[in-house]
């Protein structure tokens, strides 16, 4: 051999060996590797990381507090909103943890903006219960984020504690922040503040967009120390009584205000808490404060933070000496900081990733009009609701009254960014619904949805855009989840997966009506249906069924298994026997021996599950039908 050609040979051997160990030096080692990285403080984050390690993928949590919950528990805000008649998921296993500790529903309804009220001390403490169930899960608490790359086909989350920097790598990550930080150092695009018209299709959004966001608030919680103890905090830097003249009856002498000025004791009665304490988070000239920090450094933001928190302590001292409430304190017992305020604000908006679909109010005015129903993982009641009360020069927009409604599994998923996924407030809806989708209840359902989308993906190398729609309603239906909001049908109703996979194809649709804080959506599993009307909705799910039948035609057992039997040969489901056999098999199933009754529509649900089962026929993240039926 040539003496160059083996000079080239040994470089070659060394130059291979220092890369390998370059690589081997800088590939994230077995211990800073998890499946699933779930990032923030959210509601969203505690959720997602929940259903992620109880998914079967390994797990991890970083946080940058000490509590679990997020806006909930850790910034003071439990009085939960919305989805009282909707315990979805994981919102229904929280919630029944409270109610066994208070002793039952009615002990949760102690003030009357919520009829889900606790201590946030409790709240963090059943969090972490259920958390702690979870052996795939590990949580590290009291670490800041700091950045997140992609990197040999991992995302790599730098973060840092009191020990120094830490990095931890994983295939999948979720952003669960309040405001998706995440989101912006991943790359992803995004939104903030207000939609125009023009882009998302809106007639009450303003003709101009603006980067105007709601009201924060940094809640407190009081405590009653008896009659006689005077609790009285230091007099604030600032403190004007004037700008809280109008929180409640005593003081107002403004006759422009226009919104409802309550008395004072409603006011305070309004976030009462077990206990004999008091959720302070007023927006009438009480203790919301309009800033938005989302681009703002970490000092800016702290520096900021800090004017919030000093107009909650003056208007807690506002309530001791101007109202006479001495004996309300801050709670002590509460939260582990040295001011006895929150851990963190409570932030109602934030940024708003481009995701694969993103929810408008005319998606949940009209859900029929449009396909986004079908793809349904989490749902809400709650109406639109913004905070504007701190900048008054904020465009007027009339909300519209909406019927509750369905988050789309595509809001969560970002358009161009692989393997991230939104768990909190960054899904991807307009500004408008935001102000329904923020709500403590949603929040906890769509944190669960990334959980179930970040476990399935992790553990079958797929990409969250790529995963079956109808697999991951599927699983979420398993953990009691809901897909479409039926308020009548609970998930201990008998029929209640076949109502909720027969919903989201359109076969059977529900009635949706605003009403005051609590919108609805009915389903009505006990009544009857026009055949007509069946035949209709068939026709939208397939386009080759052209039967017609008289308006005031009801369908019955016996036609309704006419019409299983038909539908089956052209090639749905599949044939077991005749249709001899088929009617005995539906008297078995229904416990019924005269086919003539009318059948009801939980019953019919029920039948097109079994014998049918629609809810194979799939669809694309924006509810279209992937294939057609020939």
């Amino acid at each position: 051999m040539p003496r160059n050609s083996l000079f080239h040979n040994k470089l070659t051997t060394l130059f291979l060996i220092l890369i390998t160990g370059l690589l081997a030096c800088s590939y994230p080692k077995e211990e800073n590797l998890t499946e699933v990285l779930v990032i923030g403080e959210g509601t969203g984050a505690t959720t997602a990381a929940i259903q992620s390690a109880r998914s079967g993928a390994k797990t991890t949590l970083v946080t940058p507090i000490s509590w679990l919950g997020g806006m909930m528990t850790a910034a003071g805000v439990s009085a939960t909103d919305g989805n009282h008649q909707l315990p979805a998921g994981l919102w229904g296993e929280f919630r029944d943890s409270l109610r066994k500790h208070y002793g039952g529903a009615d002990s949760l309804f102690t003030g009357w903006v919520s009829n889900t009220m606790f201590e946030p001390k409790v709240g963090d403490y059943y969090w972490k219960q259920i958390a702690a169930r979870e052996e795939n899960l590990t949580i590290i608490y009291n670490t800041s984020f700091k950045t997140v790359i992609r990197e040999f086909g991992l995302w790599t989350g730098h973060f840092e504690n009191e020990n120094g920097g830490q990095t931890i790598s994983a295939r999948i990550v979720i952003d669960g922040t309040d405001l998706g930080d995440v989101v912006a150092k991943a790359g992803a695009t995004y939104d903030i503040g207000m939609d125009s018209q023009s882009e998302t299709g809106e007639a009450m959004a303003p003709e101009k967009g603006n980067e105007i966001i709601q009201d924060l608030t940094y809640a407190a919680i009081l405590k009653d120390y008896g009659k006689g103890v005077d609790k009285t905090i230091s007099k604030p830097i600032g403190y004007d009584a004037s700008q809280f003249f109008c929180a409640c009856q005593q003081n107002c002498q403004d006759t422009t205000v226009t919104t409802t000025v309550h008395p004072c004791e409603t006011m305070l009665n309004y976030g009462k808490l077990p206990n004999d304490k008091y959720m302070i988070n007023w927006p009438l000239k009480g203790n919301d404060y309009y800033a938005n920090i989302i681009e703002k450094t970490a000092e800016e933001r702290k520096a900021i933070l800090a004017k919030a928190k000093n107009k909650t302590l003056q208007f807690i001292y506002y309530i001791q000496t101007e109202l006479g409430y001495k004996n309300l304190g801050i709670a002590t017992d509460e939260f582990p900081t040295k001011d006895g305020l929150p851990l963190m604000p409570y932030h109602r908006e934030g940024r708003r990733i481009h995701g694969l679909v993103q929810l408008n109010v005319n998606h949940i005015l009209k859900p029929y009009d449009y396909t986004l129903y079908r793809t349904g993982v989490a749902v809400g009641d709650y109406p639109i609701d913004h905070h504007h009360f701190e900048y008054p020069n904020a465009p007027e927009i009339d909300f519209p009254k909406v019927p509750s409604f369905s988050i789309p599994l595509g809001a969560l998923i970002p358009k161009n960014i692989e393997n991230l996924i939104i768990a909190d407030k960054a899904i991807s809806v307009t500004n408008i619904v935001n102000g329904s989708s923020r709500l403590q209840p949603v929040i906890t359902q769509v944190g669960q949805v990334a959980g179930l989308i970040g476990a399935f993906a992790a553990k079958s190398a797929t990409q969250p855009k790529d995963l079956d729609v109808r697999m991951i309603q599927g699983k979420l239906l398993e953990s009691s989840g809901y897909l479409l909001p039926f308020i009548d049908v609970k998930p201990d109703h008998p029929h209640f997966r076949s109502i909720q996979k027969v919903g989201a194809t359109g076969l059977l649709k529900g009635h949706g009506i605003p009403y005051k804080w609590a919108n609805q959506t009915w389903f009505y599993p006990d009544s009857t249906i026009q055949t007509a009307v069946f035949y209709d909705n068939i026709k939208t799910y397939d386009s080759r069924f052209q039967w017609t039948a008289e308006k005031e035609e009801l369908l019955t057992i016996f036609s309704t298994i006419d019409l299983l039997f038909e539908w089956i040969k052209m090639g749905y489901g599949e044939l077991h026997g005749d249709k001899n056999q088929m009617k005995a098999k539906v008297k078995s199933m229904l416990n019924k021996e005269d086919l003539n009754e009318f059948i009801t529509r939980a019953e019919l649900a029920f039948l097109l599950d079994n014998f049918i089962n629609p809810f194979e026929h799939l669809v694309d993240m924006g509810g279209k039908w992937k294939v057609e039926k020939k």
